[in-house]
């Protein structure tokens, strides 16, 4: 592993089926078109020695531990979105967690709310976070709200490897998130950085 990216993890958050599939149950309008980009950043991660998390939900099949207003998703006779298990809960085809990646599973938007990533992250000496998957203003927005809410420096967004239903909800919520000091480079420019 190159020195300059030892103490750097890659959050590929919530890219599976419910979210980016047409038929997915939770479908992010933008979230189909980022896939190549968020592979990309993956094998670009691989390459220089980052650690890379998988940061998914994996839901109760009665939902009994997602947030009370999406509880009605959840029924006896159906599966909810990201039901433990079921084929929604999956990867998107072309993302593989590999020996030596890290899965975490989180049951609300930010991945550090009622987990252990920040226990997890500071084992494994890293302070630097660079931040992929859907959708904008949820997931990724509460994760890096926390995560500058920890210290990590830099907080990095590759802004063409995150996406949100619209364009402008992405925009907005990036212009946020660039307002708290978070790097947002294109997956070019990210590929490009000398850490």
């Amino acid at each position: 592993m190159a020195e300059k990216w030892k103490h750097a993890a890659l959050l590929v958050i919530d890219m599976q089926n419910d979210f980016i599939l047409d038929d997915g149950l939770m479908r992010v309008n933008g979230g189909k078109a980022i896939v190549p980009n968020v592979i990309k950043a993956v094998e670009t991660a691989r390459q220089r020695g980052i650690l890379i998390v998988w940061v998914v939900r994996e839901h109760d099949y009665l939902g009994r531990d997602v947030e009370l207003f999406r509880r009605h998703l959840y029924t006896r006779q159906k599966e909810g979105p990201t039901t433990k298990g079921c084929l929604g809960a999956q990867l998107v085809d072309g993302l593989v967690i590999k020996e030596g990646d890290y899965k975490l599973v989180k049951t609300r938007f930010s991945a550090f709310f009622a987990t252990h990533l920040h226990s997890f992250l500071q084992s494994n000496g890293v302070n630097n976070l660079v931040v992929v998957g859907v959708q904008t203003p949820n997931c990724i927005r509460q994760t890096v709200f926390d995560a500058v809410a920890h210290n990590y420096q830099p907080v990095t967004v590759i802004v063409d490897a995150t996406a949100a239903a619209t364009a402008d909800i992405h925009d907005a919520n990036i212009y946020d998130m660039r307002n708290i000091g978070v790097a947002t480079p294109t997956l070019e420019e990210w590929c490009e950085t000398k850490l």
